[in-house]
């Protein structure tokens, strides 16, 4: 048995100083200094793996200790590389689409708990009362510490119409949270729309699919053919982010021409250039995007381009500040694995990454209930081992609105002013910039 042990760690041994050799050659094409393979931790590694097959209370799998190897070295990276099981990776090709089995909770990792993001609007999740910032410590009876974020993903989805018990951690709560929430199949719609009044159109974009670019630009002919829009509000508020390209079709939606978006890697494949082709679906008609804590990623692509090209007024909170690209690599054997591999700048060169999109306005005076809604936002930056900005490192918190809020029973209108302050605050300065260009183009 011994000698069978030495020729399998000497086997792996030989596998990983292969692929150390491989990803040494590899480096160098990159970078003009050669990089010197690390024997001595390579050595290391070795020494655990056959400590583990010896003296560990139980066998355990050749194939799973490697595996675990493989998810620990990516997630050491930071919060958004990870390793993808077929499973897995089949789950994330369904999820792009719109569609999968769950609870509807976009999460992260942090210190050893599931933290959730964002709630997806209209799924169980968002339904049960789930917020942003809850920190998921238990599901069911089994205790998230020790999890990987795929494994605990995993538990979540499940059966349609089966239950599954959240045991939370919730800012301003002095015990744990109990929730039981009924799993259902996920089909986020991911483009909504509705007239506000008048000329003034509403969308609003949950998340970024293959198809959200062309559902937009359906949306916009359908609220065109229903009031002439002499405006629009573009609701982006606790959009988690979701593919690049739908993001990038979305911004060109509005924009004529120059850059949308631009990446930056270590390799070529990794730096792109993203720009605008002719045609604006709303003629060149004002343009409102409203934006909070929850809205990250692919949502700050567009809340960015649109920002430095002047063709929106941002307005809200400050954006979550995830701007790095994760870029999906299929394995040979049908695993794949999600590799941070560029970050993201907007049309002006900002990076955004631990940073966020500081809106034009910030909105102020909210209502008691926006208030608790909002302080409970969490950004990239609090996510442990995230990447830092490029430019100016780590950015400072943003003002917490609840601490600034003036004349708490100010808005006491009916409508939009009572359910949704910051839409009706939207909705009133896109009647201005409305008047505004309207005198424009009369005095022209």
């Amino acid at each position: 048995m011994f000698q069978k042990l030495r020729t399998s760690t000497f086997f792996i041994a030989g596998i990983i100083i292969g692929l150390s050799l491989a990803i040494g050659h590899s480096v160098y094409a990159v970078k003009e200094n050669s990089q010197s393979i690390p024997f001595e931790e390579l050595q290391a590694f070795t020494d655990v793996f056959s400590r583990i097959k010896t003296d560990y209370v139980e066998a355990v799998d050749d194939k799973k200790l490697l595996e675990d190897a493989i998810r620990g070295m990516l997630s050491g990276l930071d919060p958004h590389s990870s390793y993808l099981d077929n499973e897995e990776f089949s789950d994330l090709r369904i999820g792009t689409t719109g569609q999968f089995g769950g609870l509807g909770i976009e999460v992260g990792m942090e210190n050893g708990f599931v933290k959730v993001i964002s709630p997806i609007d209209d799924t169980p999740a968002s339904r049960a009362g789930i917020h942003a910032k809850d920190l998921i410590i238990r599901l069911d009876d089994k205790q998230v510490k020790g999890m990987t974020l795929n494994d605990a993903v995993k538990v979540m989805r499940g059966k349609p119409n089966t239950d599954i018990k959240l045991t939370i951690v919730r800012e301003g709560e002095t015990k744990p949270l109990e929730i039981t929430i009924t799993r259902e199949i996920i089909r986020v719609k991911s483009v909504k729309k509705r007239i506000l009044e008048p000329g003034f159109g509403y969308v609003r974009i949950t998340n970024f699919q293959s198809r959200t670019s062309a559902d937009l630009l359906t949306a916009i002919a359908t609220l065109q053919k229903e009031s002439k829009l002499e405006g629009m509000v573009l609701d982006l508020r606790n959009n988690p982010g979701g593919v690049l390209n739908g993001a990038v079709g979305v911004s060109d939606a509005f924009l004529d021409s120059g850059m949308i978006v631009y990446t930056e890697g270590r390799i070529n494949d990794s730096s792109l250039k993203y720009t605008a082709t002719p045609g604006d679906a709303l003629n060149g008609a004002p343009l409102v995007v409203l934006v909070n804590g929850g809205s990250a990623s692919a949502s700050e692509i567009v809340a960015g381009a649109l920002q430095d090209h002047k063709r929106a007024i941002v307005m809200g909170f400050k954006t979550f500040g995830k701007g790095s690209v994760q870029t999906i690599q299929e394995l040979r054997n049908g695993s794949a694995v999600k590799l941070t591999t560029a970050r993201y700048y907007t049309p002006n060169g900002r990076s955004i990454q631990a940073e966020g999109i500081t809106p034009d306005i910030t909105l102020r005076n909210l209502k008691v209930s926006d208030q608790k809604k909002s302080s409970l936002a969490i950004s990239e930056k609090d996510l442990s081992g995230h990447l830092s900005n490029p430019e100016n490192g780590d950015a400072t918190d943003a003002e917490d609105p609840a601490d600034t809020a003036k004349d708490k029973d100010e808005a006491s209108k009916e409508n939009i002013s009572e359910t949704d302050y910051q839409l009706f605050e939207a909705l009133n300065l896109l009647k201005g910039l409305t008047i505004a260009n309207n005198i424009r183009q009369t005095k022209g």
